[in-house]
């Protein structure tokens, strides 16, 4: 990375990389950027300006500006791609839920707040992000564009999702868009603001002494005007209310009503932890805990719900640790039971899925500890069956880590018979679609694979939009040599949802059992390019190239499983063997002494390597 006094002129040439662009906010940098770009179109380039501050236009900030500026003609030219991303469009864009219908929602996307009882895996973001990605990738070849630079300032103040999303199109895209891209930071930034970036992919660094002039916001009155209008907006529209928030919020803030600034500030939290944004929704929680206890220190719901959204936040992104330290002192804070008996449920979640190191015994101490404490709850029948039936599920999965199989299953049936009996059949199909997918799973530990099948298969036509369902059905199918089934499962799996690396993964492995080894390669090669540094899939794709006499890209990918994961002996085996093959007997022999280090033991390395040295000897 080279470091600069000044933007480059010449554009062509960093294609494929991030420009670092470091001067103070303000007009000056907008203008020397926009004077940059003015150059780039006169070569031919598409341009767009973007600015992500999050805390004013949301954590999608810049992205929907750039989707918002393409839409039209995609949709005028190639309406199908629409279509193919209608998921991730109208998650980006929810206003564009007024426009398109989405064709695959989940119990998860519909279901209500009160019934919400299943929180996104972290990686559904992540997927959002690849699923743009291709979008933009699609368009652009169908389009008359020859180039794309694209400058994200204030980049620095973005969302993490939006920084993602930059990362990845550079790593993804860079070179199929002809891009470039420049993110303008401040000189406070945060190092890992650019320290994230593979280095491979970032270009010249650039300081400009700029003076610092930002657009002041509006009058006193301007804004009063400004957080009328927007309430009015979000009060009874939950597509409004998604998409208006983060401006509500800076005004009020703007405007001196930081307090209630604060009450938006929550909901906004709250809508993010519901559609699995977690580190950004870890930032407001954050954020809004702080200021919880300086305006609202007595209101004790109120930081009990910051704390469990913090606490799903933690957990979502693997940091138990911390979600542990948050939810134990919510519990020590409390003495109200219908908070008590949610935290206990929290904390034997920890104990039972997430800690370090697990402790099942004391999982069951704090559901035992809920359970009294829902009694005391003052609750309606039908809330404390939920409660209870929840909480006694949570006991089914520790029966079932038990190795108490059969414990377990009885516990979920009972939790569907309470249900049944309080709920119409129309009420909680998310949670009793969750307590069939458990029975399913424990049925799968036990190897009874037929019955594990048939309660997935229920849990399907429950649920038949939830991709994961299908992946792991297809994984079941595989384990018992149903290919064929695995296949359809997986195909469907992808048809559902917006992509992520490992169906496509699982799909190449069927493709190989069924001796399809371009369509393997293929497919494996989707897989790596959603996510790279997958040593498994590496050699996977080796071996399939191997199949097909393609020796070269199979070295390649051993290299680089090896440079994922150097402590593979078996993996080195391989690479030895192919090289034997190829004659290239001393690097062979070098792979085999290496895997010898790491398992000595191992009978067929020594005979390798004596096949390979006789060979050279013989030379």
């Amino acid at each position: 990375m080279n470091i600069e006094q000044e933007i480059p002129t010449n554009l062509l040439q960093s294609i494929g990389k991030t420009i670092v662009l470091e001067a103070n906010d303000g007009q000056a940098r907008r203008s020397a950027i926009e004077t940059w770009l003015q150059s780039a179109k006169v070569d031919g380039a598409d341009t767009w300006l973007l600015r992500t501050d999050r805390d004013r236009d949301g954590l999608w900030a810049g992205l929907q500006d750039l989707l918002i500026e393409l839409l039209p003609q995609i949709q005028s030219q190639a309406p199908d791609l629409i279509i193919q991303h209608d998921y991730e469009l109208v998650r980006i864009l929810p206003t564009f839920r007024h426009t398109i219908s989405v064709r695959h929602s989940s119990l998860t996307d519909i279901a209500d707040e009160s019934e919400q009882i299943r929180n996104y895996p972290a990686d559904r973001a992540f997927r959002i992000i690849q699923g743009i990605i291709d979008l933009l990738i699609d368009w652009f070849d169908r389009s008359v564009s020859s180039h794309w630079i694209i400058a994200w300032d204030a980049y620095d103040q973005s969302g993490a999702l939006v920084r993602l999303f930059v990362r990845e199109l550079v790593r993804r895209a860079g070179n199929r868009l002809n891009l470039t891209v420049l993110i303008a930071i401040s000189p406070e930034a945060p190092t890992d603001v650019v320290n994230k970036f593979d280095p491979q992919y970032l270009g010249e660094y650039i300081y400009l002494n700029l003076p610092f002039n930002l657009t002041p916001d509006s009058c006193q009155q301007e804004m009063s005007d400004l957080v009328k209008q927007l309430e009015s907006k979000i009060e009874n529209n939950p597509i409004d209310r998604e998409t208006y928030l983060p401006q509500l919020i800076h005004y009020l803030r703007s405007g001196n009503s930081p307090e209630l600034a604060f009450r938006y500030q929550v909901k906004l939290a709250a809508l993010y932890v519901r559609k699995g944004y977690y580190e950004d929704a870890l930032a407001i929680s954050q954020a809004a805990l702080e200021q919880q206890e300086i305006y609202y220190p007595t209101e004790q719901k109120q930081r009990w719900y910051i704390q469990s959204m913090l606490c799903v936040c933690y957990m979502s992104l693997d940091k138990p640790l911390q979600a542990q330290v948050v939810v134990e002192t919510s519990l020590q804070e409390t003495d109200r039971s219908d908070l008590i008996f949610r935290n206990c449920f929290m904390i034997a979640m920890l104990y039972t899925r997430k800690l370090p190191v697990l402790d099942l015994v004391m999982g069951e101490v704090y559901l035992e500890r809920g359970l009294a404490a829902i009694e005391f709850a003052n609750l309606p029948i039908d809330e404390k069956v939920f409660h209870q039936t929840a909480n006694r599920n949570g006991l089914a999965l520790i029966r079932s880590r038990q190795g108490k199989y059969q414990e377990a299953i009885e516990l979920c049936e009972w939790c569907l018979v309470q249900m049944n009996n309080v709920y119409s059949a129309e009420k909680h199909r998310l949670y009793r679609s969750v307590l069939l997918f458990n029975i399913a799973q424990v049925y799968n530990s036990i190897n009874d694979f037929d019955r594990a099948i048939h309660f997935l298969s229920l849990t399907i036509e429950l649920d038949p939009n939830y991709s994961e369902y299908w992946n792991m059905r297809g994984n079941w199918y595989f384990s018992i040599g149903n290919i064929p089934q695995a296949l359809t499962n997986y195909l469907q799996a992808i048809e559902l949802s917006a992509p992520y690396p490992e169906v496509w993964a699982n799909v190449g492995h069927c493709y190989r059992h069924l001796g399809e080894t371009v369509q393997a390669v293929a497919a494996y090669s989707r897989s790596l390019d959603l996510e790279p540094q997958q040593f498994a899939i590496f050699v996977a794709r080796a071996q399939a190239f191997e199949t097909l006499g393609e020796f070269d890209p199979a070295l390649a990918d051993y290299h680089t499983a090896l440079m994922i994961d150097p402590q593979q002996p078996l993996v080195l085996a391989n690479r030895a063997i192919l090289f034997y093959e190829l004659g290239y007997l001393s690097a062979a022999i070098q792979d085999l002494d290496r895997a010898i280090v790491m398992a000595p033991d191992n009978v067929d390395l020594h005979q390798n390597r004596s096949i390979a040295v006789a060979a050279m000897e013989h030379l």
